[in-house]
């Protein structure tokens, strides 16, 4: 067992280089900018051709050994986070191919022969689940070593849904072991909870590449909007419950005083709404909230016993997953209690100014599935470091969550001289050099249309060199990618 605190020491991001512009976006589909800027962000990125999921894996991995002189050699557990992957053989160790392969070029050692490779399933939380485990090797058998986690995603929605702006892509690499540079983490405290919720969000594949044409891609999901807002505010509370009962803390007592919370984010407004209704479910579960919860009702016109009920005796959510109650609001009262909190002073001090930091690059970024959360978190704690708006000792809440529904709350510690692993993590350069499609090289990267790729040279980073093509009786490799390292 690890007799020191184990957590992070370092984080890197890779975004790949397509860039959409929602103001542009909102051009070509004559939605409305004020309003997707409100809700969404700013803008998000798309792979090219010749990127995958492995690809910005890697890509985001060599990031985090040089940016963090990591000896890779001491590296003992790489693990894959991801709801995108294309192959149903073989993950993680995939992308150890590649960096072993950079790294030779590079004159530098391999990662460790002798390395864990998992990779980890379950929507957006695989790479939370990836880092539980990650920590679990770090305190058992794996105490002398350094674990590796990647998240890595492509986040696709059909064009002209609701979800389209929605879409982002991108890898964030985290470096985990015993005496933590940045922060501790301690899974004793945290929370945990999940229900199957069966039309949430899934990509089924037998529907998705049944047919090789019409849905040939299996990353674009099956989803309800509505109904996987309310799922996501459910198992996230149940999560926040489950750490709060396990420390022996009130959950509205623990929302007061916590110093800066991120969350899954798929868009702008999902956390600030799912903190938001937490905020008002633990006003109810504490009568010493019930007079600030009364004022928020009074001033939305609702009655006070009416948003106590639903929230003391909660609706069973997964009986709102069937047709006849899908488009159901399953939090009708709080819902409408929220809508006027959000411009009470409060809303600003306890939801707003919780989730401030790294939002700027988040709203650049789009969705990344399993690496939305820890890509927030890289954001925030570069920002904080360079701001000083965190210091050591200070407590971040982690709040991960995957549809179908399981949700993670983890709460990590900030270690003396954090500010200096933090400043390495450097988004700007993640960030640098966005290439804006115009609308037709959009429709392009999404769906083939006969307008040319934009051009793009990689460079420092991995490719898709080619995929195979031979299906003979003494040599297969049809569909299997090879990938180069462009220097």
């Amino acid at each position: 067992m690890n007799k020191f605190p184990t957590g992070i020491s370092g984080l890197a991001v890779y975004a790949p280089p397509f860039r959409v512009d929602l103001q542009a976006w909102c051009d070509w589909t004559g939605e409305s900018p004020a309003k997707i800027r409100d809700v969404v962000g700013s803008g998000f990125r798309l792979p090219g051709p010749q990127q995958s999921v492995y690809t910005m894996a890697a890509n985001a991995i060599l990031r985090l050994i040089e940016q963090f002189n990591v000896n890779p050699a001491e590296v003992r557990f790489l693990a894959l986070g991801t709801e995108s992957s294309t192959d149903n053989s073989a993950g993680a160790v995939i992308i150890k191919g590649m960096v072993d392969q950079a790294l030779r070029e590079l004159g530098k050692e391999p990662l460790s022969r002798n390395c864990e490779v998992p990779e980890f399933k379950h929507a957006c939380l695989g790479g939370i689940y990836a880092l539980k485990n990650a920590l679990r090797f770090l305190n058992t058998d794996g105490c002398d070593a350094k674990a590796i986690v990647v998240c890595s995603d492509i986040a696709l929605y059909a064009l002209g849904s609701s979800g389209e702006p929605t879409q982002g892509a991108g890898a964030v690499a985290m470096l985990l072991e015993a005496n933590p540079t940045i922060a501790s983490i301690d899974l004793n405290h945290a929370g945990s909870a999940s229900d199957y919720r069966g039309v949430d969000f899934r990509k089924p594949i037998q529907y998705r590449n049944g047919d090789g044409r019409e849905h040939a891609c299996s990353n674009v999901p099956v989803f309800n909007g509505r109904y996987s807002a309310s799922c996501y505010i459910d198992e996230m509370w149940q999560a926040l419950e489950d750490m709060c009962r396990r420390r022996d803390i009130k959950v509205h007592t623990y929302l007061n005083n916590v110093d800066a919370v991120f969350m899954h984010r798929p868009f702008r407004r999902m956390p600030e709404n799912g903190w938001g209704m937490a905020y008002l479910f633990s006003l109810a579960a504490d009568e010493a909230g019930h007079d600030e919860l009364r004022s928020y009702c009074v001033s939305a016109g609702v009655d006070f016993q009416d948003a106590l009920r639903e929230s003391l005796e909660r609706p069973d959510v997964s009986a709102y997953g069937v047709r006849e109650r899908i488009m159901d609001e399953v939090f009708p009262v709080l819902t409408a209690v929220l809508r006027h909190f959000r411009k009470q002073p409060n809303y600003q001090q306890y939801i707003v100014r919780r989730m401030a930091l790294g939002t700027a690059w988040m709203e650049e970024l789009g969705n990344l599935y399993t690496g939305a959360l820890p890509a927030w978190l890289a954001a925030g704690l570069e920002e904080a470091a360079h701001s000083g708006s965190a210091n050591a000792g200070q407590e971040i809440l982690l709040v991960g969550y995957g549809s179908g529904d399981a949700a993670e709350a983890i709460p990590i510690k900030l270690i003396p001289g954090w500010q200096q692993a933090a400043k390495k993590i450097d988004m700007q350069s993640a960030m640098a050099d966005p290439v804006n499609l115009t609308h037709e090289q959009y429709l392009t990267l999404r769906d083939g249309s006969p307008a040319g790729p934009p051009t793009y040279r990689p460079k420092a980073e991995f490719i898709v060199d080619r995929v195979g093509l031979q299906n003979e009786e003494g040599f297969q490799d049809m569909g299997i990618e090879y990938y180069r390292f462009v220097h």
